[in-house]
């Protein structure tokens, strides 16, 4: 297993979480599909240059978190402020 599958599947299950759980929306069934192909696509672009397909996939972490992938939802920060205001409730 390359070192990039732990950082791409982290962003699938983020991203699914944080809509369907956080959000109350119905499984979108593309993210783990997508997650999949980006798996294997990051595993084989870590053959060409290890070093910047590890950088790149841990700044999709990074940019998952901190960003709206749709403008209804909020972003898991977002998500995981207000549940901190609110007193973990």
């Amino acid at each position: 297993m390359s070192r990039t599958t732990g950082p791409i599947l982290a962003v699938g299950a983020i991203a699914l979480v944080n809509e369907s759980v956080f959000a109350d929306k119905p499984v979108d069934w593309r993210i783990p599909v997508a997650t999949g192909f980006a798996a294997m696509g990051f595993s084989m672009f870590e053959r060409v240059m290890p070093d910047v397909a590890l950088v790149l996939a841990w700044g999709g972490v990074i940019a998952l978190l901190m960003t709206r992938t749709d403008p209804g939802i909020p972003s898991p920060v977002e998500n995981f402020q207000r549940w901190w205001n609110e007193g973990g409730k």
